[in-house]
C-alpha cells in the first residue's frame, strides 16, 4: 500500500493551552510483541531507536501500558508489563498502567472473568480483585517503578469481572461499585512509594448521557463507591464508530463531567486513519475535512487536545493515542485500514511529532 509522505511535525510549535496538558501519552502495550517478531523503529530521520526515545523525544511523557491477570502467552502479564515498565522508567516517561481484571480483552462487550476466578462468589471477588491489586502494585515498588495513574478497569462502561458486576445483571451496579472500591482502596494501601491516581474509565466519551447514567447508577447503587475513590474519569473517543462522536459533543461531554463531577478528566484512547476506503460508519460531520493522512492524524490529536484543556476550571488534563506502533495490527480493530503513526518498516512517518506541540 502507498504511505503518506514524512512531515516536518517534529517542529515543536508554542500553545499555551495545549501546554497545559501534563499528560502527552501513548499506549505501547504491544511493543514486546512486536520486538519478539523481529521489528525495530526508526526516527524521522532513518536512525534505528528504541522506540522509548524516539517517543520522549517527540514529546510524550506518559506511556500506557495494559496488564492481562493470566494470558495463554504471557503477553501482558504482570511479568511483561515489569519489563516494559523498566524502559519506560529509564527512558525519563511516567506510566499509566490499565488494569483489565482478565485474562485478555476487556471492553463493554468483554469483560470476561479471569478463569482462575471463575469459581469465586461476590464477595470472595471483591476480595481477590483488592490481593490481586495490591500484589501488582508491589512488585512494581519492589522493582522500583513508579505509576502515575492507574486505571481500575479497562471501558467498563458495561460494568467489570461478568457476570457478578455486569450492570445489567441483578445488583449487578451494587457489585460493580463494591468491586471499584476494592481495587481503589488496594491502590492507596499499597507499598507504591508514591500513591498514583486512580482511574475510572469509560467509551464513548463523546455521549454524556452514557457518561451520567454510569457514574449516577454505580456511585448510587450502594455498593459503596464514593468520589473520594478515585481522581479521573478517563474516556475513549474514536471518530470511526458513530457519526454523532462529534468533537462538539466531546468538548460538551467532558465540561459537563467536570462541571457535575469535579473531577479531572482525560481522553485516554483515540486514533486516527492514513487509510480508510470503506469505513464502516459515517464520520462525525465536524470531523469530515480531516483528512486521511499523516497531517490529518496531526490535525486530529491537535483537535482533541484543545477540547481536553479547553475543560473548564483546568480539569482535562491529558489525551492518549492508542498503540501507534502496534506493527503488524495497522488497522488497530477499526474498520480503517492504517491507524498506526509509523510505517510498516518501523520509521516514524511524522505524526509522533505531534506530541511535542499539544
Amino acid at each position: 500500500m502507498h504511505l503518506p509522505s514524512l512531515l516536518p511535525t517534529l517542529l515543536f510549535l508554542t500553545s499555551p493551552v495545549l501546554a497545559s496538558l501534563s499528560y502527552k501519552g501513548v499506549d505501547w502495550s504491544s511493543l514486546l510483541v512486536t520486538e519478539a517478531a523481529g521489528k525495530t523503529y526508526k526516527n524521522t530521520a532513518g536512525v534505528t531507536q528504541p522506540l522509548e526515545t524516539i517517543l520522549k523525544d517527540v514529546g510524550v511523557n506518559t506511556v500506557r501500558q495494559r496488564i492481562w491477570v493470566n494470558p495463554s502467552d504471557g503477553n501482558y502479564n504482570l511479568d511483561y508489563n515489569i519489563k516494559l515498565g523498566k524502559r519506560a522508567q529509564a527512558a525519563g516517561l511516567d506510566i499509566f498502567l490499565d488494569f483489565h481484571y482478565s485474562d485478555t480483552w476487556a471492553d463493554p462487550a468483554h469483560q470476561a472473568l479471569p478463569s482462575a476466578w471463575n469459581s469465586l462468589a461476590k464477595d470472595a471477588l471483591v476480595k481477590q480483585v483488592y490481593d490481586y491489586t495490591k500484589d501488582v502494585l508491589d512488585t512494581f515498588q519492589k522493582n522500583d517503578i513508579a505509576l502515575s495513574v492507574v486505571s481500575i478497569g479497562n471501558e467498563i462502561t458495561s460494568g467489570l469481572l461478568f457476570p457478578i458486576g455486569q450492570l445489567s445483571k441483578t445488583d449487578g451496579a451494587k457489585n460493580a461499585a463494591a468491586l471499584l472500591k476494592s481495587a481503589s482502596q488496594a491502590v492507596k494501601e499499597s507499598t507504591l512509594a508514591s500513591k498514583p491516581k486512580i482511574m475510572i474509565h469509560l467509551d464513548n466519551g463523546w455521549n454524556w448521557d452514557t457518561q451520567e447514567w454510569w457514574y449516577d447508577l454505580v456511585l448510587g447503587s450502594g455498593g459503596g463507591l464514593s468520589a473520594s475513590d478515585y481522581d479521573i474519569q478517563g474516556v475513549s473517543y474514536y471518530p470511526f464508530y458513530n457519526s454523532a462522536a462529534t468533537l462538539a459533543s466531546l468538548s460538551t461531554s467532558l465540561n459537563n463531567m467536570v462541571e457535575k463531577y469535579g473531577k479531572e478528566v482525560m481522553v485516554v484512547e483515540t486514533n486516527w486513519p492514513t487509510s480508510c476506503p470503506n469505513p464502516a460508519y459515517a464520520f462525525p460531520g465536524d470531523a469530515k475535512n480531516i483528512p486521511f493522512t499523516v497531517d490529518g492524524q496531526v490535525q486530529w490529536v491537535k483537535e482533541i487536545a484543545s477540547k481536553v484543556a479547553g475543560v473548564a476550571s483546568g480539569q482535562g488534563t491529558g489525551v492518549f493515542y492508542w498503540e501507534p506502533a502496534w506493527i503488524g495490527n495497522a488497522g488497530l480493530a477499526s474498520s480503517c485500514v492504517y491507524n498506526l503513526m509509523v510505517t510498516d518498516d518501523g520509521k516514524d512517518m511524522g505524526s509522533l511529532g505531534v506530541f511535542g506541540e499539544v
